[in-house]
């Protein structure tokens, strides 16, 4: 049975003491209805039905909703990082840090999309390192990141 982070002001403690232990910036809520919708939602099976499907979800609402003044990125891992924990995932946690650092930034410009992020976050839960065709995606949002600069 799932487990579920409880309410959007246990996210707004998440990501005060994110900003505090992640070298600071900017105190501030935006907006959260977008994360309230995220962690309703994703309680919902017929939505929702696969563990990955909830994490990709509440990670990309995360993210892209821009619920905070600073530290939305941040606040991504923290939450999935958070979820995989409630749900007795601790062993991958360390992994899913490492690789979420770059992900979130690239789901942040737009360059990766949801379906990216869920095929990224089941490699991260279920296989050892990504498929070769996620690592051919990924090298694509990056290569695509330098052409734009």
């Amino acid at each position: 049975m799932t487990k579920y982070i409880e309410s959007v002001d246990e996210v707004i403690e998440i990501h005060n003491k994110t900003i505090d232990v992640s070298g600071g910036g900017v105190y501030g809520v935006l907006n959260t209805s977008y994360l309230e919708s995220a962690l309703e939602h994703i309680q919902n099976d017929d939505y929702y039905p696969t563990f990955v499907d909830k994490l990709t979800h509440l990670v990309f609402e995360a993210n892209r909703s821009h619920s905070f003044q600073d530290g939305n990125k941040r606040i991504a891992i923290s939450l999935g990082v958070m979820f995989l924990n409630i749900n007795g995932y601790v062993f991958l946690i360390q992994d899913f840090i490492a690789k979420m650092e770059m992900i979130s930034y690239q789901l942040a410009a737009g360059r990766i999309d949801k379906e990216l992020l869920k095929e990224i976050l089941y490699s991260v839960i279920y296989e050892e390192d990504y498929s070769e065709e996620t690592k051919i995606k990924i090298i694509e949002c990056i290569t695509n990141e330098e052409l734009d600069n």
